[in-house]
């Protein structure tokens, strides 16, 4: 008897299945190892724990009440028709068991797939202390678990759905088993074996036309569909019902029906039971964010009225199913229905004849919500508020005991430096900087705001050659930093840290680790410790080469290989030989790729800024919480969101890609319970590095949003609320040559009434439609003080300069007008940085400074600083020659130790000027000229044509090569 031999193709089918199974499960095994390699397994296991957790009970328990559902299917079924029951049995239990295992298996896997975080959130839930006024909830019940019990009651209604289905599926298999009645001229008739071969008619079920464990009853759901029998001929069969079938399968199925039915109406009853909720964070259009006078009073009751209509529904519908009076059980669907639009009619009537004639008296209860919670959701409640005299009475002395703050005031801006470090301090083409991000560090003893820039590498200016982008060129190299408020007699940035390798002026700042592995550019996956010797920096005119020395990276053993060849698609990691037993690869370099996917359940912050501590260099990524469902909270308009906190500061190790969670705000019940979910990722403030510490910031993009909420939620007295009396606009000032709104500013300033100088941003206020200033928002950044907003309110009696009238007085000034028209029209142009308002003792004062660009150059250089205070305008090359003009000779001479308050003198020789020098000098000398003739003063006249004359010639294409050959 010669054995079974298995065919050729099950074998490579099997092989198949187990290749696509490997396959499917490589982006799984890969993430795993990357978790693995940041220690954070706990955190890459939650996700799919807490799924098992769900989906196995699930699927057991919906499995066997499915399959016990079934069999009293069957069990009612065949009390109420004639069939062999007993022939039968094995076979429906087969198919109730699949049908029970299919249900339940996709029941499950949409609860788990889809619930798996809102129900962590819902067991880990933080009280915020804080109740609604309608309902009294705590508001953690709208922000943690009301989406969970509206996803559950979601799933009820597509569970009873589904539980009809399948219901239908297993009344169609049943029909399928009752005794078969044929035609004359049937298979039967002219096969005389048919009824001892026929598997199916005989109750025979160990072979079939399909084959396999289930395929008797494939065979069954076949002819039951009037398919071919097992011989594989077509069989006929009569009708099993006469004309009342459905009213007969209607009787056999109307206990399931009928409790199908209950339960479909009750979980209706419950979805608009959770409906009234929204009320709270939804905008019915009227004055109020939130539940108005119409939405409690109309739409509330309606809502509760269809409440008990949906109980009414399910006892009407049981009631019509068991007496078979069919219509009746559409009598109160019909009627909630009706109710729904006569619900609407009602609430636009409330809404247009009773409160909007009387809207002030009718909301005023809700708009009260309104502001209070408003201001909760964006931590606006605490602002303080100060007033400020903007008294004018600024003096030499006020200055001089004001040197912290003067000395920082910028006289940079972020894009002239950026355009100054790519031209500068790129080196290479290769090269690039990404932004330029502000800060603080000491310097030389003092605190001191800066600008810094990553050099990184620009993969798409690199040839893009597998071994190039992923073997040799794997990092950038070192940063830029200079101060912000000196520039060099050129005019463009004092650099304090340059070159590569890094070179610092300071003494308190030394870079030891300046290579950057993760970055803003790093987008493709690197090779480390391979055959390949890594690209590290230029030195003149040959490379410097490295080894990496850090513990990023997964090893490269033969299965790893394989499936990161799979992963990236390339069989070059596959194949070469490069790459040895102690090689690693790094992935996810991309810092804000990086992030999101190891916490996609925050927002981040798009400008992540470089800093460097203890000789290696960090970035920083601020992280923020938020909600929709913050009740009576209006949202932010470009987010949609109405609640919103930077809780979280993200750290990454530029060299190692070590990426930790900081939890900088205890008291965010959100950011408190995604500690609870995820206790291994969040780390306490306190655990961060004090050198780290030191250089938190108040986030632009929060203080932006809260400032913009700030322009109406201010107001707390609801009439002046509801008018919109005392609404305001954040100013607008002149930014190179256009008007935009301004955008929060850094400052190291010593703010009225403090004793020593700290890091702040700010932002202005206009009253709206108006350009005069009505006060200053100011956000703290350092120590104990982080994180509070202070408004320093200007007085309403008296009229104190806004931005825009400083701009229009710099507009109108002659002397300016004459200069900025005239480097227009001479081969130049100019342009105006951020106008700053530097609040000293109880004065504003005024600053902007001018860049001039010469139409060949691409680098703008600082040529005058202005200053406005009261009504007068100072317009000098220096910061320091402009406060002096204003308040006297020497007024910021302890400002000058040891710098020169803001620019350093520009006594260059004209063989030492740039291009754009060149030009001003000469647009200098012209006018001079001009002035001279026309007040007859001919010797002047004459000695400033020879001195035009000069400038015109260095300016001539050999002199201005030569000259540009000798700067380089």
């Amino acid at each position: 008897m010669k054995k079974n031999k298995k065919s050729p193709a099950i074998i490579l089918l099997v092989l198949i299945i187990l290749v696509g199974l490997f396959v499917s499960l490589i982006g799984f095994i890969t993430d795993f190892l990357w978790f693995k390699e940041l220690n954070y397994v706990s955190v890459f296991f939650t996700k799919l724990f807490t799924q098992l957790k769900i989906g196995i009970p699930a699927f057991v328990i919906i499995t066997l009440l499915a399959y016990l559902y079934l069999k009293i299917l069957k069990r009612g079924y065949f009390k109420k028709v004639q069939s062999n029951e007993a022939a039968n049995e094995k076979a429906l239990n087969r198919i109730a068991l699949g049908l029970s295992a299919i249900f339940g298996a996709l029941i499950s896997t949409t609860v788990a797939s889809n619930l798996w975080f809102q129900i962590l959130q819902y067991l880990n839930s933080t009280n915020f202390d804080v109740k609604d006024p309608l309902f009294g909830n705590d508001v953690s019940f709208y922000v943690f678990k009301l989406q969970f019990i509206s996803g559950l009651n979601s799933m009820g209604l597509g569970l009873i759905v589904a539980f009809a289905i399948l219901t239908l599926i297993f009344y169609t298999a049943l029909l399928s088993f009752r005794k078969p009645q044929f035609f004359e001229g049937t298979e039967a008739d002219s096969d005389p074996t048919y009824g001892e071969n026929d598997n199916v008619r005989q109750g025979n079920f160990g072979k079939s036309r399909f084959g396999g464990p289930f395929g008797d009853i494939f065979d069954k759901l076949n002819e039951a569909m009037g398919g071919q029998g097992s011989t594989g001929r077509p069989i006929r069969r009569k009708k099993s019902f006469d004309d009342n079938n459905f009213k007969q399968l209607l009787s056999i199925a109307s206990k399931q029906i009928s409790i199908l039915g209950v339960l479909f109406f009750l979980m209706v009853g419950v979805n608009f039971m959770l409906k009234q909720y929204t009320l709270l964070f939804t905008s019915s259009g009227g004055a109020v964010y939130g539940a108005g006078f119409t939405d409690v009073n109309v739409t509330l009751l309606l809502y509760r009225a269809l409440m008990v209509l949906s109980v009414v529904s399910a006892i009407v519908f049981a009631i019509g199913i068991s007496k078979k009076k069919y219509r009746v059980i559409l009598t109160v669907p019909v009627v909630m229905i009706a109710m729904g639009f006569l619900g609407t009619g009602v609430t636009v009537l409330v809404q247009n004849l009773i409160v909007s004639p009387d809207e002030i008296n009718k909301e005023s209860e809700y708009l009260r919500n309104n502001i209070k919670y408003t201001q909760m959701a964006y931590n606006l409640q605490d602002v303080t508020v100060k007033p400020f005299a903007a008294s004018n009475t600024l003096s030499k002395d006020d200055i001089l005991n004001n040197v912290e703050t003067i000395s920082n005031i910028r006289i940079n801006d972020y894009d002239p430096a950026q355009k100054f470090y790519g031209q500068t301090q790129s080196i290479r083409s290769y090269y690039a900087f990404n932004d330029v991000d502000v800060d603080r560090y000491l310097i030389n003893g003092e605190y001191t705001q800066t600008f810094l820039a990553a050099r990184e590498i620009d993969e798409t200016k690199i040839r893009a050659e597998w071994l190039n982008k992923h073997l040799k060129y794997t990092h950038g190299y070192g940063i830029t930093l200079s101060r912000v408020d000196k520039v060099t007699a050129s005019g463009q940035p004092d650099m304090l840290i340059s070159g590569i390798p890094p070179v610092s002026q300071v003494e308190e700042i030394e870079i030891t680790r300046p290579e950057i592995y993760f970055g803003e550019f790093t987008n493709n996956y690197v090779l480390t410790n391979t055959n390949e010797e890594e690209f590290d920096y230029p030195n003149g005119n040959e490379n410097k080469y490295t080894t990496y020395e850090g513990h990023a990276g997964i090893k490269m053993n033969p299965l790893n290989r394989l499936m990161f060849a799979i992963r990236e698609q390339s069989l070059k990691l596959l194949v070469s030989t490069n790459i040895t037993s102690d090689s690693k690869i790094i992935i996810n370099r991309n810092i804000e790729q990086r992030v999101k996917k190891l916490m996609p359940y925050l927002e981040y912050d798009q400008d992540p800024y470089i800093v460097t501590a203890d000789g290696k260099l960090y970035w920083m990524i601020d992280a923020y919480t938020v909600s929709r469902n913050y009740p009576y909270s209006e949202p932010f308009t470009e987010t949609g969101h109405n609640y919103l906190r930077n809780s979280v500061k993200v750290v990454i190790d530029a060299y190692n890609g070590d990426t930790f969670f900081y939890l900088v705000d205890d008291k965010d019940p959100i950011a408190t319970t995604y500690q609870k979910i995820y206790p291994k990722m969040f780390k306490d403030f306190k655990e961060m590095p004090e050198g780290i510490q030191s250089h938190i910031r108040y986030p632009n993009k929060l203080f932006n949003v809260q400032a913009n909420v700030y322009k109406r939620y201010h107001m707390n007295d609801v009439k002046v609320f509801y008018q919109d009396e005392d609404l305001w606009d954040i100013a607008n000032e002149i930014y190179g040559t256009d008007e935009i709104t301004i955008t929060p500013n850094y400052y190291i300033m010593k703010l009225p009434g403090e004793t020593s100088a700290e890091f702040v941003n700010t932002i202005p206020y206009t009253p709206k439609n108006k350009k005069n200033m009505t006060g200053l928002l100011v956000a703290r950044n350092d120590g104990d003080n982080y994180g509070k907003l202070v408004l320093y309110q200007l007085p309403k009696d008296k009229t104190v300069y806004g931005p825009m009238q400083i701009e229009a007085q710099i507009d109108q000034n002659t002397e300016i007008s004459k200069e900025f028209s005239l480097w227009n029209s001479s081969g130049s142009k100019y342009s105006r940085g951020n106008l700053f308002i530097i609040p000293i003792e109880q004065s504003l004062l005024y600053v902007e400074p001018v860049y001039l660009e010469a139409t060949n150059s691409s680098i703008p250089e600082v040529k005058r600083v202005i200053v406005a205070y009261g009504d007068k305008i100072a317009y000098k090359e220096t910061l320091s020659e402009a406060l002096d003009s204003l308040f006297g000779n020497n007024s910021t001479i302890k400002a000058e130790e040891p710098g020169n308050g803001g620019q350093q003198p520009q006594n260059a020789s004209p063989d030492q000027m740039s291009v754009s020098e060149l030009i001003l000098k000469a647009n200098e000398e012209f006018e001079l000229a001009q002035n001279a003739q026309r007040n007859g003063d001919w010797a002047s006249y004459g000695e400033h044509i020879t001195a035009l004359e000069k400038y015109l010639k260095l300016l001539s294409p050999n002199e201005t090569a030569q000259q540009q050959a000798q700067a380089e």
